[in-house]
C-alpha cells in the first residue's frame, strides 16, 4: 500500500514539472478507480467516461497544488472526479426541472404498470428508510436524495466528517438488507 502511494506521489510531482510520461503513468495507474466512482455515482457509462476525462485533465493542470497534509494522491484525485460527477449530476437535475418547466404537458411515456411498480419501489424504499436510525437517514437523505457531498452533509448535521461516513455507510447496508428481504 505504501509502495503503491509513494509511486502516486512520484508521479504527481513529475506530472506538476510537465513530464507527460509520468502522467500517463499516473493515468494507467488510477483511471480504473476514478471510473469506478465515477460509475458507481452516476450509473451512466458515458457521463462516467466524460467525469474521468475531465478529472485528468484538471489533475494535469492543479498537479502542482495537491497538499500530502490533506490526504492522499488517490483520495486527492478520487475527490476531483467525484466533485465533477457531482456536479453533472446537478446540471442533469437542473435540466430535467427547466424542461419539465417549459413543457409542462408533454408525454412522458409512462404507463400504468410502471407508474404502479415505481409506487410501490418508493414505498419499499420509505419503509427501509423509516427503520433506520436518525442520524443514518438524515445522512443517506441528504446525500443520496439531495446530491449533498459528505462534507455538506457534515455542515448541516454539525457532525465530523468520520461519523457522516459510517452513518451512511452502515445505513446504506441496513437499507440493502432490508431491500433484499
Amino acid at each position: 500500500m505504501d509502495e503503491s502511494r509513494n509511486q502516486y506521489l512520484s508521479l504527481l510531482s513529475r506530472t506538476a514539472q510537465g513530464d507527460q510520461k509520468a502522467f500517463a503513468q499516473l493515468y494507467e495507474a488510477t483511471a480504473g478507480r476514478l471510473y469506478a466512482v465515477s460509475l458507481q455515482m452516476l450509473q451512466r457509462r458515458d457521463w462516467a467516461e466524460d467525469v474521468v476525462q475531465e478529472a485528468f485533465v484538471r489533475i494535469w493542470h492543479n498537479a502542482g497544488e495537491y497538499q500530502a497534509e490533506k490526504g492522499t494522491v488517490l483520495t486527492w484525485m478520487i475527490s476531483i472526479a467525484r466533485y465533477r460527477a457531482l456536479d453533472m449530476l446537478r446540471a442533469a437535475k437542473s435540466r430535467r426541472e427547466t424542461s419539465e418547466d417549459q413543457a409542462p404537458e408533454r408525454e412522458d411515456g409512462q404507463t400504468p404498470e410502471l407508474n404502479l411498480y415505481q409506487q410501490r419501489e418508493r414505498v419499499e424504499i420509505d419503509h427501509c428508510m423509516d427503520g433506520l436510525e436518525g442520524s443514518q437517514r438524515q445522512a443517506i437523505h441528504m446525500a443520496y436524495f439531495l446530491g449533498l457531498t459528505h462534507f455538506e452533509v457534515c455542515e448541516r448535521l454539525a457532525s465530523p466528517l468520520g461519523s457522516v461516513k459510517t452513518w451512511i455507510r452502515r445505513g446504506l447496508e441496513r437499507l440493502k438488507r432490508c431491500l433484499e428481504a
